[in-house]
């Protein structure tokens, strides 16, 4: 008889904060705003202006000699082209959903 109240107070424990620990997650998931739910929009052209913008900046830091500078200016560049072209990409691949 020894033996079965250490079980039975382990088991008992064991499903108590099983319980509250899904109970916590069930409120979290209940509240928690989906991640989708906010669409993310970009700008195609402003994006390629912008670059357009620190191209000329980092070629005007060329000539008067700050190379670093201008290294930094041609890698914004960079990636605001490259995030243009990702958010071409998803706009001309985005399909409907099935039920439009």
């Amino acid at each position: 008889m020894r033996h079965t109240k250490p079980a039975h107070r382990t088991l008992t424990a064991l499903l108590a904060t099983t319980l509250l620990a899904g109970g916590v997650l069930l409120g979290q998931t209940a509240t928690a705003e989906p991640a989708a739910a906010k669409p993310i929009t970009c700008n195609v052209s402003k994006l390629r202006a912008d670059a357009r913008k620190e191209r000329d900046r980092g070629n005007q830091l060329k000539h008067l000699g700050a190379t670093a500078e201008a290294r930094k200016a041609f890698a914004r560049a960079d990636a605001l082209e490259r995030r243009a072209k990702q958010c071409a990409d998803a706009d001309r691949n985005n399909k409907p959903p099935l039920w439009k």
